[in-house]
């Protein structure tokens, strides 16, 4: 029987033929994902779904694909696609990064000009009979500074631009080096540098729990007066009734925005504003983009149902069907140690290392160390995966060394990954046990033994009579119940770490107040 895909939104003919040639069947119904019953009533025949963002792929809708093995996006974001469940299935799910990139960053320097230059509210004036020319005051773009929050694939493309542009650029992304920024012309800053020197600020970076409403009441009001917004990444990254506040006060000058944190976006009380330029979610629209992921997710799909080949999965490295049983373990550990890392590094990651000691260091590490890395970036960078882990790591200037020793140590496998930032290096290092579950064994120099659990938190402290009771009666008060609770030190009274895990995620309120307990030097939520 043949391999039969469905293509279930809008996609460009040529796709449809990609699949013809390579044997695999194809059936284009581009208004079928608009109908989840209709949807759910006939997975089942298909080997693969071809979607963009109007097929909502539910866990309702993959109990009943029995022989579904891979979806592909085409474009970015798989937001609409419930991963975890998909993943669960055995179901590879594959995006196209970088099919987008140009597009989208062209439209975010065309929303700058409309903003400076107040062109749409200008035209509507103009078609309407009126000659309002002292009206529209704008502003030049040459010589200002923009800056760009998020500079991955996309920011990178912005700062090119901006640069022929006249202006002068300068950057925040926690995975960005200062050598990198260099080569691309910009400056790298912190978050509130930038918020201060900006002239506009672009956001070009996905939407996580670290970047929800980084642009939040309290650092639009750190941006200097005067500033303009605009927003092609993802909504949510903007307060909106924050940025309302802030264009009302004239704090904020103008906003452009083409995603809302509600989409579609049919009412919000950002319109209706002469100051505020909305598009409907229009960045990867141009026919040349579509064209490009709609080819490149067909070739990636046949390649996997003819060759078995995985390119841009978001949820499983290029590992073959004999290798899989041996290393999933270890690319699991992997994964979460890097996170780990991720999540504790106080400064931007420059260096990421991993280093495999044991019988471990004899099997086929590069999927392990892209496991690793894609945990690591995984904190700020949703769309990453396995596959394109280390390519965005390098683009980010960020350099991954992996060493292999066949050493002998107290386990007969030991992986650490270690981090070097801007402040301070960092590292952790884990096993895998004979039961086959990962488990953490040193935090930088101090042995400690845990289990990995979806909700932890870390901690390190001095090492103090009285700080445990303490500790544990916080997390009693907030109502946070402890699940385990591992501890470790480097010698009597000295420095001491903590991993708890508890059930459910800390809220911020007890993570805060963790910070504050004496002797604290860092409380951080951990999320796996």
């Amino acid at each position: 029987m043949p391999m039969r895909v469905l293509i279930s939104d809008p996609l460009s003919q040529a796709a449809v033929q990609i699949f013809k040639a390579r044997g695999v069947e194809a059936d284009f119904q581009p208004s079928l994902g608009k109908d989840k019953e209709r949807l759910a009533a006939v997975i089942g025949d298909y080997d693969g779904l071809a979607i963009r963002s109007a097929t909502k792929v539910t866990a309702d809708t993959l109990a009943k694909a029995g022989r579904l093995k891979i979806i592909g996006r085409a474009g970015i974001g798989v937001d609409n696609v419930d991963v975890a469940a998909a993943t669960a299935r055995g179901v590879i799910v594959m995006n196209t990064p970088f099919g987008n990139s140009v597009t989208t960053a062209e439209h975010a320097i065309a929303l700058m000009f409309a903003l400076a230059r107040q062109i749409p509210a200008a035209d509507a004036s103009t078609q309407a009979g009126k000659w309002e020319k002292n009206r529209f005051m704008g502003v030049e773009i040459a010589g200002k500074t923009l800056g760009i929050i998020g500079c991955g694939n996309i920011g990178s493309i912005v700062a090119a631009r901006a640069l022929g542009l006249r202006m002068r650029v300068v950057a925040f992304d926690p995975f960005l080096s200062s050598e990198r920024a260099k080569s691309l012309g910009a400056e790298k800053v912190e978050l509130d540098e930038l918020l201060a020197r900006a002239d506009f600020i672009t956001l070009h970076t996905p939407l996580t729990p670290q970047t929800r409403n980084i642009l939040s009441a309290e650092n639009l009001s750190r941006a200097q007066k005067g500033v303009r917004i605009v927003n092609c990444a993802r909504g949510g990254l903007v307060d909106e009734d924050a940025l309302c506040r802030a264009l009302d006060s004239g704090h904020v000058a103008g906003a452009a925005l083409d995603v809302f944190s509600v989409e579609p976006a049919t009412s919000s009380p950002l319109f209706g504003r002469e100051n505020v330029v909305c598009t409907p979610h229009l960045g990867a629209s141009t026919h040349e983009a579509q064209e490009k992921v709609a080819l490149q997710v067909a070739e990636q799909m046949a390649d996997y149902l003819t060759r078995g080949a995985v390119a841009n999965a978001v949820n499983f490295p290029s590992i073959t069907a004999e290798e899989a049983p041996l290393l999933r373990p270890f690319v699991e550990l992997g994964a979460k140690l890097g996170a780990v890392l991720g999540q504790i590094a106080s400064a931007g990651i420059e260096k990421f290392s991993i280093t495999y000691d044991g019988a471990v260091a004899e099997q086929k590490t590069k999927a392990i160390t892209a496991a690793a890395a894609c945990g690591m970036l995984r904190v700020f960078l949703d769309q990453v995966n396995p596959v394109s882990a280390l390519h965005m790591a390098r683009e980010r200037g960020v350099m991954v060394e992996e060493i292999a020793r066949a050493v002998e140590s107290d386990y007969e496998s030991l992986i650490t990954v270690r981090a070097v930032t801007s402040k301070d290096e960092i590292a952790v290092s884990g096993t895998v046990f004979h039961d086959g579950r990962p488990r953490i064994v040193r935090l930088g120099e101090i042995a400690v033994e845990s289990e990995f659990a979806p909700s932890m938190i870390y901690v390190t402290n001095e090492d103090k009579p009285g700080f445990i009771g303490r500790f544990a009666g916080l997390l009693g008060d907030a109502g946070v119940n402890i699940a385990t609770f591992a501890l470790g030190r480097d010698r009597l009274g000295g420095a001491a770490v903590a991993l708890v895990a508890i059930d459910g995620p800390a809220p911020p309120a007890t993570i805060a107040a963790l910070r504050d307990l004496p002797g604290v030097k860092q409380a951080t939520a951990l999320q796996f």
